[in-house]
C-alpha cells in the first residue's frame, strides 16, 4: 500500500494541476495575447500580416523588412466567473457516500494577471531578414479556498511559459516570403490540493508539485503578398516539456502519515502543434478585412506521463479543435486606425471529463482597438477584448488513493457559470 499510495499522489497532483487554462484568452491553457495590434482585431488577420508583431504567429511576417522594427506590449487579465457545486460526493472506506462539505460556490479562482510579450526584427540584405520574439504563451495563477467543494481537485496553481523564438524569413520572389523559427521554452508549474483522511472528523492533509525544465519546438510559415491582397499560412509544433522537481505531501494521519515527506520525480507532457491560415485583403485604400482559422492538435495533451519512481500515465484525452476569426483594420486619417474582430474558439476539454482545475468552455471574443502614429518611426497601440464563456458541466470523477484499500473516490459534480473576461492592452511599434 506504502507505494501504491504515494504513486498515486504524485499522479492526482500533476494530472490535476498542469493542464488548467486561463480561462481568458484562448481554448485550452493557451495565450494569444502577443501583440496590441492583433488584439484589436480579435486575431484575425495575423498569419498573414508583415511585421516583427506578427512574428509569433508566422516567421514569414518579417520577411523584406527595410528597416529594423519591433513591438512591445503589456496586457491586463481580469477573469471573473462562478464555479459552483451541484451534488458533489465523497466516499470514504467503508462509510456511505457523504456531499464534500466545504464552501459551496468559489467566486472568481482565476486569478488577475499581467501579460508582457515583445518582438524585434532586422534586415541583413533586401530578401533576408532576422528577429526575435519573446513570449509567454501558457501561464496562469488559480487560487481556490481551502475550504472550496473543490479543494480535493484543486486549491492552488500556477504555471509559468517563456518561450523564446528566434526566426529567419527570405523573400523567394518579391511576393513570396518563406521563414522558420526555433521555440525555446522554459516552463516553471506549481500546483496543490487537498487530500481526504479516513475520518470526516479530521482536517484534510495536503500536497504541493514543483517543477520546471527547458524544453524545444520549431514554427515555420509563409506569405504571399500580391497588390492588396496577402495570404497566410504557418505551422507551430508541439512541444513536449519535460519537469523535473518534488511532491512534497504534509498532514495526513494514520494510517496514512507514512506518506507524509518529500519525493523526487518528473512528468511530461505535450502543447499542441497550431497550423494557421489567414488573408487580409485591402478592399478600399482605408478599409483592410481580415480572416484567419486555426487548428489545433489538441490531442498531443493525451496523458501525463510520470517517471521515476512513479512510472505511470494519467490520460487527459483533450481534443483538437479549432479558432475562427474575422475583423477590419479602418485609417480614419494617416495617423489614426480603427480596429475591430470577432472569434469563435472551441474548447479542448470535454463535457463528461472537466474538472475544477479545467473550467473551461467555449467562447467568443469581442475586440475593439486603434494606433495612433506618435512619429514617423513610432505608434501606440490599444485594445479591449470582452471574453464570454459558455456554461460547462464540472463532472470529473476523481480518487484519492486509487488502487489500495485507501480508496476515496470524489464523485465531481458541479458547474462553472457567468465566465466572462475583460482583457486591456496596450503597446507600441517602432521602425528605425
Amino acid at each position: 500500500m506504502h507505494h501504491g499510495l504515494k504513486n498515486f499522489v504524485a499522479i492526482s497532483a500533476l494530472a490535476a494541476g498542469i493542464g488548467l487554462p486561463t480561462a481568458a484568452h484562448a481554448g485550452g491553457f493557451y495565450l494569444q495575447e502577443q501583440s496590441v495590434r492583433g488584439a484589436g482585431r480579435a486575431f484575425s488577420g495575423e498569419v498573414a500580416d508583415t511585421g516583427a508583431p506578427s512574428l509569433w504567429w508566422n516567421p514569414a511576417a518579417i520577411g523584406g523588412l527595410d528597416e529594423i522594427e519591433g513591438h512591445f506590449a503589456i496586457s491586463a487579465i481580469r477573469p471573473k466567473g462562478d464555479i459552483e457545486n451541484i451534488n458533489t460526493l465523497i466516499v470514504r472506506p467503508a462509510q456511505e457516500p457523504a456531499p464534500v462539505g466545504g464552501q459551496q460556490s468559489s467566486a472568481d479562482p482565476i486569478e488577475n494577471g499581467v501579460l508582457p510579450s515583445g518582438a524585434i526584427a532586422a534586415p541583413i540584405n533586401e530578401r533576408l531578414s532576422v528577429g526575435l520574439a519573446v513570449t509567454s504563451p501558457y501561464s496562469f495563477t488559480t487560487n481556490y479556498d481551502a475550504d472550496s467543494w473543490v479543494r480535493y481537485t484543486a486549491d492552488k496553481t500556477k504555471l509559468r511559459t517563456y518561450d523564446i523564438q528566434p526566426s529567419v524569413a527570405y523573400m523567394i520572389t518579391p511576393e513570396l516570403s518563406v521563414g522558420a523559427a526555433l521555440n525555446i521554452e522554459y516552463a516553471d508549474a506549481s500546483l496543490s490540493n487537498a487530500l481526504p483522511n479516513l475520518s470526516p472528523l479530521l482536517p484534510d492533509g495536503h500536497q504541493e508539485l514543483k517543477g520546471n525544465g527547458w524544453d524545444i519546438g520549431w514554427s515555420a510559415g509563409m506569405q504571399y503578398r500580391s497588390g492588396p491582397v496577402t495570404l497566410g499560412a504557418a505551422y507551430k509544433s508541439a512541444i513536449d516539456h519535460d519537469l523535473s522537481g518534488t511532491l512534497t505531501t504534509t498532514g495526513l494521519v494514520a494510517p496514512l502519515d507514512t506518506q507524509n515527506g518529500e519525493i523526487k520525480t518528473n512528468a511530461t507532457f505535450s502543447t499542441p502543434w497550431q497550423a494557421s491560415v489567414g488573408a487580409r485583403v485591402a478592399v478600399t485604400p482605408r478599409l483592410t478585412l481580415n480572416a484567419q482559422a486555426v487548428r489545433f492538435g489538441w490531442s498531443e495533451f493525451d496523458a501525463i506521463r510520470l517517471g521515476d519512481p512513479i512510472n505511470a500515465a494519467i490520460p487527459e484525452n483533450y481534443r483538437d479543435t479549432w479558432s475562427f476569426a474575422g475583423g477590419f483594420d479602418y485609417a480614419v486619417s494617416p495617423k489614426w486606425t480603427v480596429r475591430g474582430g470577432i472569434q469563435h474558439d472551441q474548447t479542448p476539454t470535454r463535457n463528461d471529463e472537466r474538472d475544477a482545475r479545467v473550467p473551461d468552455s467555449n467562447r467568443w471574443n469581442f475586440a475593439a482597438g486603434t494606433s495612433y502614429a506618435v512619429s514617423p518611426g513610432f505608434t501606440v497601440d490599444a485594445a479591449f477584448n470582452y471574453i464570454a464563456f459558455k456554461d460547462a458541466p464540472i463532472n470529473r470523477t476523481t480518487a484519492a488513493y486509487a488502487g489500495t484499500g485507501a480508496q476515496t473516490p470524489i464523485l465531481v459534480d458541479g458547474e462553472v457559470r457567468n465566465a466572462s473576461a475583460m482583457v486591456f492592452s496596450l503597446g507600441g511599434r517602432f521602425k528605425f
